[in-house]
């Protein structure tokens, strides 16, 4: 086997840590899957860092998905949504987070008062379970959400351009550390909210691939540019010939 020459030996090490650090922006989503094939799918990217658990593939497999990822080296954003009364709330997060989990959704729209409660709860359980504190996600608006048919069907006169940073600025003042919101709604947002406020975007497609049900996208190093902290991908990765290939495709366009 040819040596290599010392260029390209000193390269390597900035090679490994682009592609991790291109690896730590990606989250890939499980969805549409059971308990085994997900476990399966995780331990086939070699380079996978992060995995979104659902509500269907939590429901199909409960907690115990969330612990058998976690050992698999996987760092896991648990995507339930949570939206209730405070207390019922706090209780959700306080759960959530003994699991481990250290990306946790809430919606925006529970209110000010039943965010506190979820913060407070997640960060309080954390540190009594020796977990790492996690990062609560507010959710704004579905990305699967036209403007005149949320107009329509909600009631809500207000175009989703001023109501969706209503709601986020909403959650920063109750102290939560982020969003979940649209890649078209990402620069507004980052404008608001400076990192460290994490703004993890769903929605993403590389070019040429299938919107799905997604509405209001973006292609992956699109979003980053924009100001994304993370990107949730999917199908584009789970469905591929090749997931790995194509999970490391999109790390390399990141790069």
């Amino acid at each position: 086997m040819a040596e290599l020459s010392p260029a390209a030996a000193e390269r390597l090490p900035l090679a490994a840590e682009r592609l991790t650090a291109a690896a730590e922006r990606l989250i890939v989503a499980l969805d549409g899957m059971g308990a085994e094939q997900a476990l399966a799918l995780a331990a086939s990217i070699p380079d996978l860092r992060w995995v979104k658990v659902g509500l269907e593939l939590f429901t199909a497999a409960g907690p115990e998905v969330v612990s058998q990822l976690r050992q698999q080296g996987k760092r896991v954003f648990l995507d339930l949504k949570f939206h209730d009364i405070p207390a019922t709330m706090a209780g959700a997060c306080r759960s959530a987070s003994r699991l481990g989990a250290e990306l946790i959704t809430v919606h925006a729209a529970a209110g000010r008062d039943a965010l506190q409660a979820g913060q407070e709860a997640a960060m309080e359980a954390a540190s009594a379970a020796g977990q790492v504190p996690p990062t609560l996600l507010a959710v704004t608006v579905l990305t699967s959400w036209e403007e005149g048919r949320f107009a329509a069907e909600l009631a809500i006169a207000e175009p989703l351009v001023s109501y969706v940073p209503r709601l986020a600025a909403l959650a920063a003042s109750a102290g939560i550390g982020g969003c979940v919101c649209s890649p078209l709604e990402v620069t507004a947002l980052r404008a608001a909210h400076p990192a460290p406020f994490a703004l993890v975007t769903p929605g993403i497609r590389p070019a040429g691939a299938s919107p799905g049900d997604q509405r209001r996208v973006l292609t992956p190093a699109a979003a980053i540019a924009a100001g994304a902290s993370q990107l949730v991908i999917g199908r584009p990765i789970t469905a591929a010939s090749d997931p790995a290939a194509a999970f490391s495709e999109i790390c390399a366009e990141l790069r």
